[in-house]
């Protein structure tokens, strides 16, 4: 069961990269080559002898190539466990020959659904066949090897190479753990297609959910924790998972889960003016808005310095020279830009240690999709939170209506706010955070945190008076109490931006009315734990 060497090999891909190369190697050893259609007639034009299916089965492909390898002689070749008399005695009976490897890809499935075609191409790209010799083989590894993935042609030749013809049985293992992941995830792609694009259903029965790993990681969110990072099987959207990293040491598992949280926010920002997002563990802690990505920076960095320190910095649109300096000039552990201009490039070339990642574009804020958290014994499933409001949603519920700048601020606010984690205070002003609450657990408390933490920044630059003096504030959620807010109209806000929808409301809008603040509505909450 060790070693087995092979004598005939059966090959049907669809990918013909390194189809030809390995063809001749193992015709070189003397393998018999059976193949189908178009694998076959690639085979053929390189001048390799090919036996075609129908011949060894003795039965025609038929039905556009529906039918073609689910016949016995092939799946008897396969299953047939070759020292057991009676499989033995029917092998011969039926003159079924033993196939030893199998080099079979799959249909097209995936690059047949991103290219938008018609329901009946989709339909015609679902493999039958192909799953089945791949599943046939893959569970008689003890005698077949089965190889699914092209870049594995080296791997394969490598080992016949040290075995004089033969593979070995932790090889064929490894590889019938392989192609059970590829049917697997082949499988995902066609019911995740079926549920949400041809049924529209958000919440299938069972949901399907595959990846590919990317790259193992250094450790998780500490040293003791193992991780690794997963790409989804099927279409999906390019992010921080795809971007290019230019410089710097590799990524770690926080750094990734950083930068995906300052894409998301600049993401916001896309098509907009210059912004420049700063995260830190996650939230963000400065955000603005400017003339420059420069202009831009400096009123992020200048929102909360301290936390600053190590973050994560996100730009929503080429980044500069001017600006990639400026960056350097504190400790940041990750840039993420859609691309970087020669200069900025060179800046960052002398912080060895930085990482620069280029995403070549901004997600859609908008788009749709799901979020899974896995939670003891199960997984909460929600739809992605793309809801958004303008102007024309909110609902003004004070007797002082916001002014113009009051409202270009709140929306602004509401925007950051939004990708703080809960509860969720932003103080903001001419496009500027100037301060951010988070992760508090009441309201209150995020309004004090926000409002010294501008303080703080005002005594640190210098400034005559805090930037909370005439800014908009932000909550993720309702006020419950009166308390958040008379917080807010303490360091000075002069406009509310909230969901509403609190049983003291009421109590609320008369404590803003009291303090002459402008206050509205969104009708829509925006918590993120």
């Amino acid at each position: 069961m060790t070693a087995i060497t092979l004598r005939r090999a059966l090959l049907s891909v669809s990918d013909k990269a390194g189809l030809v190369d390995l063809g001749r190697a193992l015709a070189a050893r003397g393998v018999e080559l059976v193949s189908t259609g178009g694998t076959a007639g690639a085979l053929r034009e390189a001048g390799l002898a090919v036996k075609d299916i129908s011949e060894l089965t003795g039965f025609p492909e038929m039905m556009d190539g529906r039918v073609k390898t689910l016949h016995p002689k092939v799946h008897g070749g396969l299953l047939a466990v070759r020292d057991n008399p009676e499989h033995a005695a029917a092998m011969a009976e039926h003159a079924i020959g033993a196939i030893d490897l199998v080099v079979v890809n799959l249909y097209p499935f995936e690059a047949t659904v991103a290219k938008g075609a018609a329901r009946d191409e989709i339909i015609e790209n679902i493999d039958i066949g192909g799953p089945s010799m791949v599943r046939s083989a893959a569970k008689n590894h003890a005698y077949v090897t089965i190889v699914t993935d092209p870049a594995d042609y080296p791997a394969l030749l490598a080992e016949l190479e040290a075995g004089d013809g033969a593979t070995g049985y932790d090889f064929r293992r490894r590889m019938a753990g392989k192609a059970y992941a590829a049917t697997a995830a082949y499988d995902s792609m066609i019911s995740q297609w079926f549920a949400f694009a041809d049924q529209g259903e958000t919440f299938p029965e069972t949901l399907a959910i595959t990846g590919r790993r990317a790259t193992t990681l250094r450790y998780g969110e500490n040293p003791h924790q193992a991780a690794a990072l997963y790409t989804p099987v099927g279409p999906h959207g390019r992010g921080i998972a795809q971007a290019e990293q230019v410089q710097g040491k590799e990524l770690s598992y926080n750094n990734y889960n950083d930068a995906d949280a300052a894409l998301e926010l600049c993401a916001e920002f896309r098509g907009q003016d210059p912004a420049v997002v700063i995260v830190k563990h996650a939230n963000p802690c400065g955000v603005a808005q400017g003339a420059s990505l420069l202009e831009a920076w400096h009123g992020a960095l200048q929102c909360d310095s301290v936390s600053a320190f190590g973050g994560i910095v996100a730009v929503n649109r080429e980044l500069d020279g001017a600006t990639a300096a400026a960056i350097c000039e504190i400790f940041t552990e990750v840039v993420v830009a859609p691309s970087a201009t020669p200069e900025a490039l060179a800046a960052f070339a002398r912080k060895k240690n930085l990482r620069l990642l280029l995403t070549g574009d901004l997600p859609d804020p908008r788009r749709p999709g799901l979020q899974v958290k896995p939670i003891t014994g199960g997984l909460l499933v929600q739809t992605r939170d793309n809801g958004a409001i303008s102007a024309s949603d909110l609902k003004v519920v004070t007797q002082r209506a916001p002014t113009e700048q009051e409202l270009k601020d709140c929306l602004f606010a509401w925007t950051v706010a939004r990708h703080v984690k809960s509860n969720a205070i932003v103080y903001a002003k001419d496009g500027i955070t100037a301060g951010i609450g988070a992760g508090q657990m009441n309201r209150r408390d995020s309004s004090r945190i926000a409002a010294t933490k501008a303080a703080e920044a005002a005594q640190t630059y210098g400034w005559a008076q805090s930037r909370t003096v005439g800014s908009a504030v932000a909550s993720d959620a309702f006020f419950p109490f009166a308390d958040g807010l008379l917080a807010a109209a303490e360091a000075g806000a002069t406009a509310v931006i909230q969901p509403g929808g609190s049983i003291r409301d009421d109590e609320v809008i008369a404590a803003a009315d009291a303090a002459g603040l402008a206050m509205v509505f969104t009708g829509m909450r925006h918590f993120r734990h």
